[in-house]
């Protein structure tokens, strides 16, 4: 089998643990790898090498910076199939979802590397009488990510390609349930040439996390995952002096109106709902169908179902992979059970999908008439499980959204551009797409949600995250007249 190490200060360093974590291809069920789970010295050893790198690369010059970053850019670029490959090897999703993966990601890599735009400060000559104002914004120390299984690449790059170009240090601790593509990155970073313990990847389960959420050289820690370890990360980061930004869950809502377009919006609700096996926090969870147009709604969204093939990711007609293990997809079985037994109509059953092999697979499911009691609604399932909430009119909508704990993504389709610009106005969640079922911004904007989606002050990437990877420093200057001074300048004062 193959074997996932540590990478710290340039160099593998094979874990003295002897605790390691089964690595599956899920689409065959079968046990590939085994991955290090580090002790809590091996975790010191990450950070006292990101701390010993630091100062220099502080120093670094912004210019140098840049270039490694697009150098780095050029290099994932150019490797983009095989880092699509072993995402899909480890997590399941089908290429095109893993090469998407690694699309996005390369945007931020390319935000990153206008570090010495996103930072610049701000000058006030004159504030005062002689007096000048500025500020700067300078990098933290070491910073940690903490990164989810089902994007191995695209997370950790939300994260390090800022954190590194704004001059801090890094420790990655990605999932050991697919540790392969992060790796893979990382060591492109040292093939770009950035210098050993700028950049380390640490394998790792609670003993790893614990270690950096306390370890006193972490100034900063970044996570993404679910509500429940975001709060924890949180609290326990924070109350040992951190700055931490902690993505959570999410419940997605997507409100489709009487006068949207019914072949878009069913499109977008399969896509949305169904793309990474329903693996992710933005996908579509909840489509709320108001008035008439549920019933046509749910029978284009099934007719569009039915097409969908399931299957191993690397398969060129493949259009849903596995889920990423075989206890998650009992655990998504689960929920269609309780739907179903609370009264909801089990529209396209996932379990009723028989599949060769021994793979983790759970087939596409639709559930109607689902009620805000039913867990079905009020868990966050993380699979392809897409409900129907059927509701009278847009206010019911909008509230039934505004009174869900989560405010990460939603969407509205609809033909009318004031109730679309109304529905911007009125919604409580942090990221929206009018016709657009997964409103995940771009690049040179931030990702992140509202309510329990988001614990911390600030969002993911672009703007936010550089502030957020930096500390703001304001100088305030007065110098003496040049006349007065006794100081030997070499020249003429009065030149």
């Amino acid at each position: 089998m193959e074997r996932f190490h540590h990478l710290i200060n340039g160099v593998t360093a094979e874990s003295t643990s002897g605790r390691f974590g089964p690595v599956y291809n899920p689409a065959t069920g079968e046990q590939t790898g085994e991955v290090d789970m580090a002790t809590v010295e091996e975790t010191d050893a990450a950070v006292a090498a990101a701390a010993a790198a630091f100062p220099a690369w502080r120093a670094t010059s912004l210019a140098v910076r840049s270039r490694l970053m697009y150098r780095f850019r050029e290099l994932v670029d150019a490797n983009r199939a095989e880092i699509a490959r072993l995402i899909s090897s480890q997590h399941g999703k089908t290429l095109p979802d893993a090469d998407g993966e690694v699309a996005r990601g390369l945007e931020n890599i390319e935000f990153a590397a206008g570090v010495a735009t996103a930072t610049a400060g701000r000058f006030t000559e004159q504030a005062s009488t002689g007096v000048d104002v500025y500020d700067i914004r300078q990098p933290l120390g070491v910073a940690v990510g903490i990164t989810p299984f089902n994007f191995p690449a695209m997370v950790p790059l939300w994260m390090f390609p800022m954190a590194i170009a704004a001059g801090n240090t890094f420790v990655l601790k990605a999932s050991e349930k697919d540790p392969a593509a992060s790796l893979y990155i990382a060591e492109l970073m040292q093939e770009a040439g950035f210098p050993p313990g700028v950049m380390n990847v640490l394998q790792g389960d609670r003993v790893a996390v614990e270690r950096l959420l306390t370890h006193p050289d972490v100034k900063a820690v970044s996570f993404v995952g679910s509500t429940p370890v975001a709060r924890y990360i949180h609290e326990t980061a924070n109350a040992h002096g951190k700055r931490v930004q902690a993505l959570a869950g999410a419940k997605n809502h997507m409100l489709v109106l009487p006068d949207a377009d019914l072949g878009l919006a069913a499109d977008a609700a399969v896509n949305a709902g169904f793309g990474s096996a329903g693996e992710r926090c933005m996908a579509i969870a909840v489509v709320v169908a108001v008035g008439h147009v549920a019933d046509p709604l749910v029978g284009a969204i099934k007719e569009r179902m039915s097409g969908l093939k399931v299957g191993p990711g690397d398969q060129p007609d493949t259009d849903m992979g596995p889920l990423v293990t075989a206890e998650h997809r009992e655990r998504v079985a689960g929920y269609v059970a309780a739907g179903a037994e609370a009264g909801a109509d089990v529209v396209v059953d996932g379990r009723e999908i028989e599949f060769e092999g021994d793979g983790f697979y759970f087939g596409p499911t639709l559930i109607d008439r689902v009620t805000p009691s039913m867990t079905v609604y009020t868990d966050e399932i993380f699979g392809p499980v897409l409900s129907v909430v059927r509701v009278d009119t847009y206010e019911e909508a909008v509230k039934l959204i505004e009174d869900n704990k989560w405010g990460n993504g939603t969407a509205i389709f609809t033909r009318d551009g004031g109730a679309a610009r109304q529905f911007v106005f009125d919604v409580d969640a942090g990221m929206v797409g009018v016709n657009v079922p997964i409103p995940v911004p771009v690049g040179y904007y931030s990702f992140g949600g509202w309510g329990e989606s988001l614990f911390g002050d600030t969002h993911m990437y672009g703007p936010e995250g550089f502030k957020f990877w930096t500390r703001n420093k304001v100088v305030t200057s007065r110098w003496p007249d040049p006349a007065t001074s006794t100081v030997d300048l070499g020249f003429p004062r009065n030149d």
